[in-house]
């Protein structure tokens, strides 16, 4: 049976075939619009044919996955194509005009999908590169284990035995030494025993020598000595010898038991010692992502040694400073390619300027804080709030309308670093939201509310990134760091404890710091990426007087504006 290509391991080396009708050239790229695998040559055509120039054409393993095509069980006829964020169930549009889903916040559900088959094959992923073979390598060392405690066993039996040979031998030893002992208590026994049966023979002899002198007396011829014997001492018969019974020794068995004998062959015993857990090495990052291209494995060695080796200097020090013509204050910095700087204020003047101070364009705008953004291709857009649109700006100065917002207002803007992705911080009457649009204008998610069903934003005035897909929003309103992750779902709010806080311009670093300037304490506050407070980075020690506009460039420098002044000052803080 055939897998599907959901089912086709992320690692496994299948042979694409681009989808175009009558090529059978390999894959390398996908348009998310069409969902449709293309090679090179297609994929140039088909950006530059008019009806799907501006489809979004993206390399294969970064392809959005279609969507299932499921059926709607109340409206049959219609395709489930959105989530209601609070129920958390597919919906057809039909759905979203019922009273159930009255007042719900939806998203796109093909982008849920996309995101969740993204997480299973990067579960996937991490099992099969770390999860997977760092168990092997556990029942490898698991293996030798057994193989040397089989060693150390046998070392045991054989301690053991040599032991019980060695007690043996003592045995014999001591059970010679009494046998002998033995048989010079026989020797002795026997010789007095043997000296009182010679007496008796004696004694036996020297009757039988009195029964012959007595027949001796009785002949007739012999009756005077007869006579003289009768009236003689000489009748008297001596005692019989006197003999005694020898006391034989007594064998007293040893007073021992099992336990004895065990002493004697020594104990085994298990230390008292915590068994050690084996190492387990560290997770490394699992990724399913497309193989880069050798310039960008160079550029990612080079950031991966970058975030290795960086961390906070012990103090800032001024690198530089550029004076920005054309604006009285520096509300927002937005820094281009070429080392050409955008820089506006809040009355509605944006200007670029080259790193020398010279000014390159002036544009007049509705104005605003954080109101524009220089993307991935290196355009300008920008937030038009009267005309609620977003307002595009190419490198040859041509000015495009590129979204309209609807009844939303959009305040702040900011282009995505990690995919392109554009997020726009919009308020309508009382309510305030977080709108992503991709690269080509396309709405796919909005951020408005917490699991409580309680707005989470006032006045979102300047919006960032950070490196993990965290959105970062200074909300004047809120006087916080309102910070939720890349679905939407709150993860903290920053509002300086115990002091007053009034936010302006936020960025963060390629260590996932967020720097974001204070009107209270004229300082640059550094929070780490959970939102803990670090450090005031800067404050009016190091001359800061009224921040308001924080940028870091391509070489973690800071670039900080100020009110009241149109000098840029750019700062080294990370080592």
């Amino acid at each position: 049976m055939a897998l599907s290509e959901s089912q086709i391991p992320p690692d496994a080396q299948h042979y694409l075939v681009c989808g175009t009708e009558d090529c059978e050239k390999n894959c390398q790229f996908y348009c998310n619009d069409c969902h449709q695998p293309m090679c090179e040559q297609c994929r140039d055509e088909h950006q530059k044919n008019k009806k799907t120039k501006n489809h979004e054409v993206v390399p294969y393993k970064q392809r959005k996955r279609q969507i299932p095509v499921v059926k709607c069980k109340i409206h049959p006829t219609k395709e489930m194509v959105l989530l209601c964020k609070e129920c958390q169930i597919p919906l057809c549009y039909k759905c979203t005009t019922t009273k159930e889903h009255r007042g719900h916040v939806f998203t796109d559900l093909e982008m849920v999908f996309d995101e969740k088959v993204s997480l299973c094959q990067e579960e996937i992923a991490k099992i099969r590169n770390y999860f997977e073979p760092t168990s092997q390598d556990l029942k490898t060392d698991i293996a030798s284990d057994v193989t040397e405690m089989k060693k150390i066993m046998e070392g045991l039996r054989t301690s053991m035995k040599v032991e019980a040979e060695a007690v043996k031998k003592l045995v014999d030893t001591v059970t010679s030494d009494k046998i002998e002992q033995v048989n010079k208590m026989e020797q002795s026994l026997l010789q007095t025993l043997n000296g009182q049966n010679q007496n008796i023979d004696d004694y036996i002899n020297y009757l039988n020598d009195l029964i012959q002198t007595f027949y001796g007396y009785l002949s007739p011829s012999n009756i005077e000595q007869l006579t003289f014997a009768l009236n003689s001492e000489n009748l008297i018969i001596r005692h019989i010898p006197e003999t005694s019974k020898p006391v034989p020794p007594v064998f007293t068995a040893g007073q021992y038991s099992k336990e004895d004998v065990a002493k004697l062959l020594g104990r085994i015993i298990v230390p008292n010692i915590k068994p050690e857990n084996r190492k387990i090495k560290p997770m490394e990052t699992a990724s399913t992502q497309l193989k880069p291209t050798g310039k960008q494995r160079k550029q990612d060695r080079e950031k991966s040694d970058m975030k290795q080796t960086l961390c906070l200097s012990s103090s800032v020090t001024k690198v530089r400073e550029y004076t920005v013509p054309g604006v009285p204050s520096v509300f927002q910095i937005s820094l281009g390619k070429s080392g050409r700087l955008w820089a506006s204020d809040r009355y509605g003047n944006l200007v670029q300027t080259d790193l020398q101070g010279n000014q390159l364009q002036k544009i007049r705008t509705s104005g605003g804080y954080g109101y524009h953004t220089v993307t991935q291709d290196g355009d300008l857009i920008y937030t038009d709030k009267n005309n609620k649109v977003i307002n595009r700006i190419t490198p040859d100065n041509t000015i495009t309308e590129f979204i309209k917002t609807g009844d939303w207002v959009p305040i702040s803007i900011h282009s995505s670093h990690i995919n392109g992705d554009i997020l726009v911080g919009m308020i309508k009457d009382e309510e305030a939201k977080v709108t992503r649009y991709n690269k080509t204008g396309t709405e796919i998610q909005n951020i408005q509310r917490d699991n409580k069903r309680q707005g989470l934003y006032g006045d979102p005035h300047y919006i960032t990134e950070n490196i993990n897909g965290d959105i970062c929003v200074s909300d004047y309103d809120k006087h916080a760091v309102v910070v939720v992750d890349k679905s939407g779902q709150h993860r903290f709010s920053y509002t300086r404890q115990g002091s007053e806080f009034n936010p302006f311009e936020i960025c963060t670093d390629v260590l996932g710091h967020i720097l974001v300037c204070d009107e209270i304490s004229k300082s640059v506050h550094l929070l780490d990426q959970d939102g803990q407070f670090l450090s005031p980075l800067l404050t009016e020690q190091q001359g800061l007087e009224y921040p308001r506009s924080v940028c870091v460039d391509d070489e973690n420098n800071l670039w900080v504006g100020q009110w009241l002044t149109n000098i840029v000052t750019v700062y080294k803080y990370l080592q």
